[in-house]
């Protein structure tokens, strides 16, 4: 079995009076798709950008691809692709010059670089618009280009931050697929999202923070079973009203929750209890449906709203 592609150690990043990653301990496996979940501030970007040697570490350990990110970050460099946040692309080139010029950074001859553009061009179905500007291109397809410009260099391990944030539902799809081709061929990929389907899709397994530590780890179906079970029901209703049927219920063992209107009932031996609860609901205005990645991030994370 080959060695960890990255392996993180009592990791720390502080800023100031901030510490935004909090000793934290993680290892990602070589063809592994890795995940970091949370919250805004969470310290997803801070772990990603000493990573990707954009940021430097404080405290603790960090290796990639067998480097130390304090000593080796040219070496790991080369062999990363990064997909950040922002597009970064340049307006004043055509879509295929943004990865030729880029690829000068990797010293990859001129003749090489063209036909790798190619390449990936028609793997991202940018084909037709290889002589655009990037003014004229929609934001799907500037993401797609993003993703091109960072596999010019043929990686190891891709980063993505939020690869399909503001994307409509066939853009991400398009994407998603790419990214699984990818992994199929070998390419190892840490990625942050806010979108739990892309997570739970994407994932082999996945890490949950928030305030800089990691709260919980798993694979996505282990993480349901664990902190979930299998059926979620949603109750709705008046405060005082749900408040009592928290405890009724929760005098029973079940787990529940209670946010705003609604009452969250997490079933963990699914079908056993389906007949009893629909009877004991059907007065209610409720919803019934298979528990997901979304119910363990909000339970482990919370309901309320960050700023």
């Amino acid at each position: 079995m080959p060695p960890p592609i990255v392996v993180a150690k009592n990791l720390v990043k502080k800023f100031t009076n901030l510490t935004a990653v909090d000793r934290i301990d993680f290892q990602i496996e070589e063809g592994e798709s890795f995940g970091f979940l949370g919250p805004n501030g969470a310290g997803k970007t801070s772990t990603m950008k000493m990573i990707y040697c954009f940021s430097a570490v404080t405290e603790g350990e960090l290796s990639v691809m067998g480097c130390d990110v304090k000593k080796e970050a040219l070496t790991i460099k080369r062999q990363l692709g990064v997909v950040p946040q922002e597009d970064s692309l340049d307006p004043d080139l055509t879509v295929i010059e943004n990865l030729v010029i880029y690829a000068n950074y990797f010293n990859i001859p001129k003749k090489e670089a063209r036909h790798r553009a190619e390449e990936l061009l028609e793997f991202l179905q940018l084909e037709e618009k290889k002589n655009e500007k990037i003014p004229k291109l929609s934001g799907g397809m500037k993401r797609r280009l993003v993703i091109a410009r960072a596999l010019m260099n043929r990686p190891r391990l891709l980063v993505l931050d939020e690869p399909t944030t503001g994307l409509d539902p066939q853009a991400r799809l398009l994407i998603w697929n790419k990214l699984r081709n990818l992994k199929k061929n070998g390419v190892s990929m840490i990625l942050t999202t806010h979108y739990m389907e892309e997570a739970a899709r994407l994932c082999d397994r996945l890490v949950i923070m928030d305030h800089g530590k990691i709260l919980a780890q798993g694979s996505p179906l282990g993480l349901i079973e664990k902190y979930v079970g299998k059926e979620v029901y949603e109750v709705r209703g008046v405060r005082e009203v749900l408040t009592s049927l928290k405890e009724s219920y929760r005098k029973r063992d079940f787990d529940v929750e209670c946010f705003g209107d609604t009452l969250y009932l997490f079933v963990r031996d699914g079908m056993s209890s389906m007949e009893e609860l629909f009877r004991e609901l059907k007065d209610f205005d409720f919803h019934h449906r298979m528990a997901s990645l979304e119910d363990v991030f909000l339970k482990v994370s919370g309901r309320e709203l960050r700023e």
